[in-house]
């Protein structure tokens, strides 16, 4: 698939693994091995984004993945976000989609809606956002026609 592809039909949440298309360097080689980490890895979708036009040029429509943290004693220190744009020349394949019945918790700003988590059912989600006070989260129950809000209405931490 191509990047538009994803930023097409891809739900939130979805994992997306990418790739060159180039193999996998031997462990020894480990400057290659890093470049080839660069172009080819998984992350799931949390954002995607129009084309922005600004005066001098127009930026791509384009999608984020969040690839993993880095965390020490329980609190995360560093999160692993790739941005690719709709000219990318990657592959791109869903390799997971989200199952229904599972909740996004989704954050509006900017006219984009961001994945901040997926929970495994609604207690599982509030509970998140209690734990992380995001106070104007919202959830998604995938699935839902429409992307209804569970409840009927925003939930404030």
């Amino acid at each position: 698939m191509s990047a538009i592809t994803i930023i097409d039909q891809a739900p939130l949440g979805a994992l997306i693994r990418y790739t060159d298309g180039s193999p996998k360097p031997p462990a020894r080689f480990t400057k290659k091995l890093a470049a080839w980490e660069r172009s080819n890895g998984l992350g799931r979708l949390v954002k995607k984004e129009p084309p922005r036009v600004y005066p001098t040029w127009t930026a791509p429509a384009s999608f984020t993945l969040h690839e993993g943290n880095f965390s020490s004693d329980g609190v995360i220190l560093v999160t692993i976000m790739r941005s690719h744009s709709a000219d990318s020349r990657l592959v791109f394949e869903v390799a997971e989609e989200p199952k229904p019945g599972q909740v996004r918790v989704l954050l509006d700003f900017g006219g984009n809606t961001e994945l901040l988590h997926l929970a495994e059912s609604i207690t599982a989600a509030e509970l998140w956002i209690a734990r992380e006070g995001y106070r104007n989260a919202r959830l998604e129950i995938v699935g839902t026609e429409d992307g209804e809000r569970a409840g009927g209405a925003d939930l404030a931490a």
